[in-house]
């Protein structure tokens, strides 16, 4: 298994320097931020459930976003850009052992792992209500700024009632 991963670790890392375009790209300082962000979260007394939801909602948007720049048919594809970041973000959170503590659980799941994938698919649900939305009205917006504030909004709308549901 292990090396299954590092294989597959090797063969992303090894086409990024291949098939992608140079970028101005901030990853390590974005590696750095989530980590820190977990780590300030805790100490503000954040749940790890919660900011594990914006944090993946994040991985998102910036996938959604890079994938406009990468010119690579597979690594432009959002949705697989997306899950590429996830993965890549839980493996940071479990290689840091930030992960698997019983103690910190929701519903007999880590709250990290949990909180990382309800939030990949909580942002994918916000962009389909904005893509199903202009397609019930003629291609048209609703409102301005439309496909911000869908996916926002509903990631506002469910980390307020998992607050209050299990009252982290």
């Amino acid at each position: 298994m292990t090396n299954l991963i590092l294989f597959f670790l090797i063969s992303f890392v090894s086409s990024l320097f291949i098939f992608t375009v140079p970028t101005f790209a901030q990853c390590p300082v974005c590696i750095v931020t989530v980590g820190g962000g977990m780590f300030l979260a805790d100490r503000l007394g954040i749940d790890d459930f919660l900011v594990s939801l914006w944090i993946s909602g994040l991985n998102v948007a910036i996938s959604f976003w890079l994938a406009t720049k990468i010119k690579n048919r597979f690594l432009g594809n959002p949705v697989i850009l997306s899950f590429l970041m996830y993965g890549l973000t839980l493996g940071y959170f479990i290689f840091t052992q930030q992960t698997g503590s019983p103690s910190n659980q929701i519903l007999g799941l880590d709250k990290i792992i949990f909180g990382q994938t309800l939030g990949l698919f909580i942002w994918f649900l916000g962009i389909f209500i904005d893509r199903y939305s202009r397609k019930l009205n003629s291609g048209k917006i609703l409102f301005p700024y439309q496909k911000v504030v869908f996916p926002v909004g509903i990631l506002i709308l469910l980390t307020v009632l998992f607050k209050f549901i299990f009252s982290l």
